[in-house]
């Protein structure tokens, strides 16, 4: 596995947009204008979205992921090479879900095409 399996899944979801705001090769992953996604320039796994800081931890203290850097602590960086692919496909989709449910109830309906 690995940033293209990562872009695989994202490109898959609704509305989901790619960008490389900072350059120098980071892929982030948005949809209504939020990240659920994010790969950096070194290339070692994605940061996603957790449901609480408490889960980010848990999955931490599990070695499952580590803190990703530059991110809030509710956010996990996943090794896509350390997990199963159906784990990497939940952790990516979960986030996206965390961060879609907090968009407007309009723009979710957009997205949705409803």
């Amino acid at each position: 596995m690995g940033r293209d399996t990562v872009n695989e899944i994202c490109r898959a979801l609704p509305g989901a947009v790619w960008s490389d705001p900072w350059g120098g090769g980071h892929d982030a992953w948005k949809v209504g204008g939020k990240m659920f996604a994010c790969i950096g320039a070194a290339n070692d796994g994605v940061s996603v979205k957790t449901p609480s800081i408490e889960d980010a931890a848990l999955l931490i203290e599990m070695e499952r992921a580590v803190r990703a850097p530059y991110f809030h602590r509710s956010w996990v960086r996943v090794d896509w090479d350390a997990v199963p692919a159906d784990e990497l496909r939940d952790r990516i989709e979960t986030s996206y879900r965390i961060v879609f449910g907090g968009l407007t109830k309009k723009l979710q309906r957009e997205i949705s095409g409803g």
